[in-house]
């Protein structure tokens, strides 16, 4: 539906880009003509991302980096100006969670989704802002969020506080780096099919059914609606939104179904 130049000549870099959601993201910032870089801590699975992206005739290369780790982010993001001469577009969706009643959640299991979602996606912004002031298409980011971090998330309280705080600090930043041409948005996913969040939290948790009920179109979606919705705020026709967040929920957070 984009047309196949949309992205042509920008460089995205992804986090958690080897799976689920962000390789989707990542599958189709390629398709419309972007080189996209992967980041995740799993080699190997970046490297038969990288060589699945290869195949289809993708610009595509993949640098492993914890985004707990500062420096490791700071230096996946030389790498990728190395390689492909820019940075335009930040994706960060690498993320952490468990489910977990908050009065047995350990202190330790509360850092660890904080240290991930929040501290990650500060380190990524924080890395890639020369770079992003520098794009002649003017810099863009996306962290992929959840409307639970807004409305709560009982036996979630460390993603759901993680997910908040990201939101604040795309809103800040926004402000802050809106002189620079540096466009900040978040994506509020619902429930995603065939991704790892899906079947951790629900499936087999035996709730994916209920997880239906509460989404007013009555179903999961796709990994490719928060794809498109990705390309949108990256693009041109989005050149004109910051600090918003998209939510793509098919309705789940205007729509509760009680336990």
């Amino acid at each position: 539906m984009y047309s196949p130049d949309t992205l042509k000549g920008r460089v995205a870099f992804v986090t958690g880009g080897a799976s689920g959601i962000g390789f989707e993201i990542a599958t189709l910032y390629s398709r419309l003509g972007a080189a996209v870089v992967l980041a995740s801590r799993n080699q190997e699975r970046l490297a038969a991302a990288v060589a699945q992206l290869s195949q289809q005739g993708a610009k595509a290369a993949a640098f492993p980096a914890d985004v707990r780790n500062y420096e490791e982010v700071r230096k996946a993001i030389a790498q990728t100006v190395e390689r492909f001469g820019s940075l335009d577009i930040l994706v960060n969706n690498a993320a952490g969670n468990f489910h977990c009643p908050t009065a047995t959640l350990s202190p330790k299991g509360w850092r660890t989704v904080i240290d991930i979602d929040l501290n990650g996606s500060f380190h990524c912004c924080r890395a890639a802002y020369e770079e992003l002031k520098k794009s002649k298409y003017h810099g863009c980011i996306i962290s992929i969020i959840t409307m639970l971090g807004v409305t709560g998330w009982p036996g979630a309280a460390h993603a759901a506080a993680a997910k908040a705080g990201i939101l604040s600090l795309s809103r800040t930043l926004a402000v802050e780096w809106g002189p620079d041409n540096i466009r900040v948005n978040t994506i509020s996913p619902g429930p995603i099919a065939e991704t790892e969040g899906a079947r951790r939290l629900y499936e087999e948790r035996g709730r994916a059914e209920q997880e239906r009920k509460r989404v007013a179109l009555g179903r999961f979606g796709r990994k490719e609606d928060i794809a498109n919705a990705a390309v949108y705020l990256a693009s041109d026709l989005g050149n004109y939104i910051t600090g918003e967040n998209l939510i793509v929920d098919g309705g789940r957070w205007l729509k509760y179904v009680g336990e």
